[in-house]
């Protein structure tokens, strides 16, 4: 993963984009929180942030997410562009996990300079050695993933608090 993110970080610079990696390594216990949570009623809070057009249980459905993740696999990512230049975010035409059909690959109703920056990045990936998913411009995977069959549950903890902090 580390090689290939490399390779991505350099066909982007080229391009004037840094890479700014929102998600990778997902444990499958957060997955399957994830899951227990759609079932639940729905109280609001991120309906209109993540998923104004569909129920909560439709997420699975319409595959914008999955009880058994590549995040899970360590050979996911979640990333956009952002401006060597600048720092700023690149424009890409709806939010990161906005789960609607604008995050689609090819969506109708962005403008020509958020469809340029999801064809590159889109590009920048796959010749780096990842796969893009159609659902979502931000989230691609190794093509040849290490362990393709594995659904790792280790837990992330934070290295930089003190080791008696983190095991509480």
């Amino acid at each position: 993963m580390r090689a290939a993110l490399e390779r991505a970080r350099e066909a982007a610079a080229s391009l004037g984009f840094g890479l700014l990696l929102w998600d990778g390594y997902r444990p499958q216990r957060a997955v399957d929180c994830f899951v227990r949570w759609s079932q639940q009623p729905e109280d609001g809070r991120t309906k209109l942030r993540h998923y104004p057009n569909i129920d909560r249980a439709e997420m699975f459905e319409e595959g914008y997410v999955a009880a058994k993740s590549g995040h899970s696999r360590g050979s996911t990512v979640d990333l956009t562009f952002y401006h060597l230049a600048t720092g700023g975010l690149a424009l890409m035409g709806g939010d990161h996990d906005l789960m609607d059909s604008v995050s689609h690959h090819g969506a109708k109703g962005i403008t020509q300079v958020e469809a340029q920056n999801r064809h590159h990045l889109r590009a920048v990936m796959e010749v780096s050695g990842f796969s893009s998913y159609e659902c979502e411009w931000w989230h691609y995977t190794l093509k040849n993933e290490p362990y393709p069959d594995t659904y790792f549950d280790f837990p992330v903890t934070d290295l930089s608090r003190p080791r008696e902090l983190a095991k509480r």
